[in-house]
């Protein structure tokens, strides 16, 4: 008797790295403006499965990453009252890398985004 495969479901995972800076807000005030080298994973899947250059995945994953490398967060327009914890950095990404990558026919299914080498939050779509 022959086991039957599961069924596979394939994705493309993308790695990438921005140096942007933030400040905590707490009630009292705001807190010191440091820098972190953020680290984003996106695992991407592709609408029927088809295939898509590596690099153009990047490419669109580096065009929203540009708008934040370099900058003070607390600076950009959503987190003016959106404090930029580390949760709200990803869920700020998610939501703008998600639609870029729609373009090309591909889903953000999961990002991580790390403050650190040992500090990551992550949101996986639901289906």
């Amino acid at each position: 008797m022959s086991e039957m495969m599961p069924e596979e479901y394939h994705t493309y995972k993308i790695k990438s790295y921005v140096n942007a800076s933030h400040a905590m807000r707490w009630e009292d005030g705001e807190g010191k403006q440091h820098n972190h080298t953020w680290e984003i994973i996106c695992e991407i899947h592709t609408s029927n499965d088809h295939m898509i250059i590596f690099n153009d995945l990047e490419k669109a994953v580096n065009r929203v990453l540009a708008g934040i490398s370099g900058q003070f967060l607390n600076q950009l327009a959503y987190f003016e009252k959106v404090n930029p914890t580390l949760e709200n950095v990803t869920i700020y990404l998610f939501h703008l890398i998600g639609p870029e990558l729609e373009k090309m026919q591909a889903n953000l299914i999961r990002i991580e985004v790390g403050e650190s080498p040992t500090r990551f939050y992550c949101i996986s779509a639901t289906e």
